[in-house]
C-alpha cells in the first residue's frame, strides 16, 4: 500500500473541479495545471496550489507530458488524477509517472495500451467469450483490405479510429460508393486527434441502444460492476443525454451484461475505474463496443443512484487499498439523468461556437447537481472541447428526474454564447425520450431542420426584454447624473414619453416602443399590438413582471450598452437594439465571402483562384473543438482570391476565400 498526501489533476474544466473538490474533502492537498487561456478558471481558484504549463494549445500544454511532470516535481505532488480526455488513457504518460515516482490515480499501462486500440481490444474480448460486433480489426490497413472486409461484414458499416472515442475518426458508410472517402476522413481525423490513423469497421447495427457498464476492480482481486448507464441520444457519435439505470433494463439482462462487464475487466488484471460499452439490439442481444479506462464524462449519475463518490474509490484504489464493497453490496436507488451543456449551436448543424461568457447562474434544487468548470466573465476558448457543463437530476422514479433536470435547465443561465439549451429541453420533452424507448437514431429521426431553427422571440418576449432594458439604462443613466431626484424618473411635463428598441433577428425586425405610465407600470406597442408589463422586482440578474396579467420571472444581462440577453423558460434570447449601433460592415458579409466560423486549424484548402464552385463545394477543412469541419460554398461562382493556407491557425471571422456570383 502506498498513501500520499497531495493529488496534482492533469486536466481542467468541470472534471478539475470535481476532483479537487472531492481530493480536498477527503484531506488532500490538491494542484492545479492551466494553460495560459485558463489563467482565470475556476478550477485554478479552487485548488491549493496551482502551476501554468504553457500556451493554450493542447499540444503545448495539457498534453505536454514533460511540463506537467516538471508542475508535479515543482510542487511536491505525490500522485496525479488525469480526469478524463487529453492523458487520461495515455500509457506512456502512465508509465511516466510511474518512472518519476508518482501514483498514476488509474488502470496500469499494460491495460491502456491494450483497451486503448480498439482493433486489439476487440481481439482480447473475443478470446475472452465477450459478445463482439462482427467486424474487421486487422492489421492490414490498405483500402484494398478495408474494401474486400467490407465486403464480408456488409453493408452499412462504421469506420472507426483504432485509437481514439468520441465520435472522432468515426464514419457511417451505407454503400461501397462511400467507403474511400470515409477511410480518407477517417483517417486524417484519428490521426490529428490520437496520433494513429490506424482504423476497424464494424457492422453497423440498426437503432441500437448505448448502454455501458461501470466496473471498478482493486488490487486484491475484487472485480464488480455498479450498474449500467444508458448514452442513446447522440449526435455526431457523442453522447448528448446519459441516465441511469437504462429504461429498458431487466434484472436478467443486468446480470448477463455485468458478467460481461466484469471479465472484461478480469481478463486483463484490471484495477480503478473503467467503463465497458456495449450495443444493445431490440432483441436484447449486446455486443462489446469498447472500454473506457478512465472516469466518464457521464460518471455523476452512477453516483447519484448508488450513493458512491467515484473519485474517492480511484483514490482509495490508487493507495492500494481494497476497495471494502462486494457486489451484494452495490444497491441502485432511484433514477438520474444527465445533460451534457455545449456551446455549439444547434441551428449550423451543432457548430461549437466560442465567445464571453456574459453570465453564469447554475440553478439549484432538490436532486439536481451541476457539474461545471466556467463563470462569468471567462472565455470560450477555440482550443478545447465545447462541453461547458453538465446538469444532472435524480428522482426516486424516472420522471421526477425527468421533470426536475427540464425545470434546472430552464433556470440556468448562460449567456454570451450560442448554446444547446433550449434543444436539451426538446429533447427531454419529447414522447419517445419520456416513454424510455430512445436509440442511437433518436436524434436523426426525432429532429428536422426546422426543429433545430433558431427560434424568433414573441411580442411578448420582446416587450419584456425591452422593459428590463429599459430600466436598466434608466439605472445607469441615473447613477451618472448629478442632483436628480428619484422623483423625477419617468416625469414629463408634456405627453407620455415613448423610448423605442428596433430588435433585428435574422431577416426581420420588432419596432416596440415603451411607455412610462409611472409606478414601474409600461405599455409596450408593436404595430397594432399592445402588452402592458408591471415590473414588479428587478434584483441581480433576476426580474419578476406581469404581462398582460400574467406573473412571470426571467434572468436577464445586460452586458453591453445596446444588448439584453433574456432567459425564458428555458430559451436563452438575445436582444440588440439596432438604433444603439451604427450598420457595421460585417453585417454586410454575402455568401461569396467565406469567413472562419470559429477560431482553429486550417487544414486543407481544396480550391485555387480561378476554380469554379458550386453550393455545396467542400472549400477548407477547419479543426477547432477536437473536430474537423468543412467549409462549404454558400453560392455558385468563381474563386477569385485565397487568404488563408492550409497549416495556419485562424480566428472567428477571418476572411478565408473570396467567391464572385456566377
Amino acid at each position: 500500500m502506498r498513501t500520499f498526501n497531495s493529488i496534482l489533476i492533469a486536466n481542467r474544466g468541470e472534471i478539475a473541479v470535481r476532483v479537487i473538490r472531492t481530493a480536498q474533502a477527503l484531506g488532500y492537498r490538491a494542484i492545479a495545471v492551466y494553460s495560459e487561456a485558463d489563467a482565470r478558471a475556476p478550477h485554478v481558484r479552487m485548488a491549493d496550489d496551482a502551476v501554468l504549463i504553457g500556451p493554450a494549445p493542447v499540444a503545448d500544454s495539457y498534453l505536454d507530458m514533460d511540463r506537467i511532470l516538471q508542475a508535479a516535481r515543482e510542487t511536491g505532488a505525490e500522485a496525479i488524477h488525469p480526469g478524463y480526455g487529453f492523458l487520461a488513457e495515455n500509457a506512456q504518460f502512465a508509465r511516466a509517472c510511474a518512472e518519476a515516482g508518482l501514483v498514476f490515480i488509474g488502470p496500469g499501462a499494460e491495460a491502456i495500451d491494450l483497451m486503448g486500440n480498439k482493433a486489439e481490444a476487440k481481439r482480447r474480448m473475443i478470446e475472452a467469450d465477450v459478445p463482439c460486433v462482427p467486424g474487421y480489426q486487422g492489421e492490414d490497413q490498405s483500402d484494398a483490405a478495408m474494401a474486400k472486409a467490407a465486403e464480408g461484414i456488409g453493408y452499412p458499416l462504421m469506420v472507426k479510429a483504432a485509437a481514439g472515442g468520441g465520435g472522432r475518426g468515426m464514419r457511417l458508410v451505407a454503400s461501397a460508393d462511400g467507403l474511400a472517402d470515409a477511410l480518407a476522413t477517417a483517417r486524417s481525423e484519428a490521426l490529428n486527434a490520437f496520433g494513429s490513423d490506424e482504423l476497424i469497421l464494424e457492422k453497423a447495427i440498426s437503432r441500437p441502444r448505448h448502454v455501458e457498464l461501470q466496473v471498478f476492480a482493486d488490487g486484491h482481486g475484487t472485480v464488480i460492476h455498479l450498474g449500467e448507464r444508458d448514452c442513446s441520444v447522440q449526435r455526431r457519435h457523442q453522447k448528448v443525454v446519459e441516465e441511469a439505470p437504462c429504461p429498458v433494463m431487466s434484472e436478467d439482462l443486468r446480470a448477463r451484461m455485468g458478467a460481461a462487464a466484469v471479465e472484461a475487466a478480469r481478463s486483463i488484471d484490471y484495477r480503478g475505474a473503467g467503463t465497458v460499452e456495449f450495443l444493445l439490439d431490440g432483441d436484447g442481444e449486446f455486443y462489446f463496443l469498447e472500454m473506457n479506462t478512465r472516469l466518464q464524462v457521464e460518471h455523476p449519475v452512477t453516483e447519484m443512484i448508488t450513493g458512491l463518490d467515484l473519485v474517492a474509490l480511484q483514490i482509495r484504489v490508487a493507495e492500494g487499498r481494497p476497495l471494502d464493497l462486494s457486489q451484494e453490496d452495490v444497491r441502485l436507488n432511484g433514477h438520474a439523468i444527465e445533460v451534457r451543456l455545449y456551446a455549439e449551436d444547434p441551428a449550423q448543424d451543432f457548430l461549437p461556437v466560442t465567445g464571453g461568457i456574459d453570465l453564469w447562474r447554475p440553478a439549484g434544487g432538490d436532486g439536481v447537481r451541476i457539474d461545471a468548470g466556467i463563470d462569468t466573465g471567462l472565455e470560450i476558448s477555440p482550443f478545447y472541447d465545447p462541453m461547458v457543463a453538465k446538469v444532472i437530476a435524480w428522482g426516486e422514479s424516472r420522471e421526477t428526474a425527468r421533470h426536475r433536470l427540464i425545470n434546472a435547465l430552464k433556470e440556468t443561465a448562460f449567456f454570451g454564447s450560442t448554446s444547446n439549451q433550449s434543444f436539451l429541453i426538446d429533447v427531454l420533452r419529447r414522447d419517445t425520450f419520456a416513454r424510455g424507448e430512445a436509440t442511437t437514431a433518436f436524434i436523426g429521426e426525432e429532429f428536422s431542420a426546422d426543429d433545430l431553427a433558431p427560434t424568433t422571440p414573441t411580442v411578448q418576449q420582446a416587450a419584456m426584454a425591452a422593459v428590463v432594458q429599459f430600466q436598466v439604462e434608466r439605472q445607469q443613466a441615473f447613477e451618472n447624473s448629478l442632483n436628480v431626484s428619484p422623483a423625477l424618473l419617468d416625469w414629463s411635463s408634456g405627453d407620455l414619453l415613448a423610448t423605442h428598441y428596433i430588435y433585428t433577428f435574422g431577416d426581420g425586425e420588432m419596432d416596440l416602443k415603451v411607455t412610462s405610465h409611472g409606478g414601474d407600470t409600461y405599455v409596450v406597442r408593436h404595430g397594432d399590438d399592445e402588452v402592458h408589463i408591471e415590473l414588479l422586482e428587478r434584483t441581480g440578474h433576476t426580474a419578476r413582471l406581469t404581462v398582460d396579467g400574467r406573473r412571470g420571472r426571467v434572468v436577464y444581462s445586460a452586458p453591453r450598452a445596446g444588448v439584453l440577453e433574456l432567459l425564458v423558460d428555458g430559451q436563452s434570447l438575445y436582444f440588440r437594439n439596432r438604433i444603439a449601433f451604427a450598420a457595421s460592415a460585417e453585417e454586410a458579409v454575402g455568401g461569396g465571402r467565406v469567413v472562419a466560423p470559429m477560431h482553429g486549424a486550417l487544414l486543407e484548402v481544396f480550391v485555387e483562384p480561378g476554380d469554379q464552385v458550386e453550393v455545396g463545394t467542400r472549400l477548407a477543412v477547419l479543426e477547432a473543438m477536437k473536430m474537423q469541419h468543412d467549409i462549404l460554398a454558400e453560392i455558385d461562382g468563381t474563386v477569385q482570391e485565397v487568404l488563408a493556407a492550409a497549416g495556419n491557425q485562424v480566428a472567428a471571422d477571418d476572411l478565408l476565400i473570396e467567391i464572385e456570383a456566377a
